[in-house]
């Protein structure tokens, strides 16, 4: 799922119950990760595959290429996620 906060895009992740929040954009050439396909832990960018583990953020090929993890929370219904 693609989440937008104050024009910022953010991929939210529900795994096994528990809400994962990524950047939303892919490092690799701007993809919109909240729009790729999720496989367990796996979120795979719709434009060129690139994938990455939701617990981490970081790229399955390439652990230094990473996208940024937030804290998120779901309160009353809504889910809230910490972008500092």
């Amino acid at each position: 799922m693609e989440a937008s906060v104050g024009g910022k895009a953010y991929a939210i992740c529900n795994v096994g119950g528990q809400l994962h929040a990524l950047d939303g954009i892919c490092p690799h050439a701007g993809g919109p990760l909240g729009e790729g396909m999720l496989s367990g832990t796996t979120l795979m960018c719709p434009w060129h595959c690139y994938e990455f583990d939701v617990t981490t953020g970081e790229n399955l090929d390439n652990p230094f290429m990473k996208v940024e993890k937030f804290p998120v929370k779901v309160e009353d219904g809504e889910i809230f996620i910490e972008v500092g």
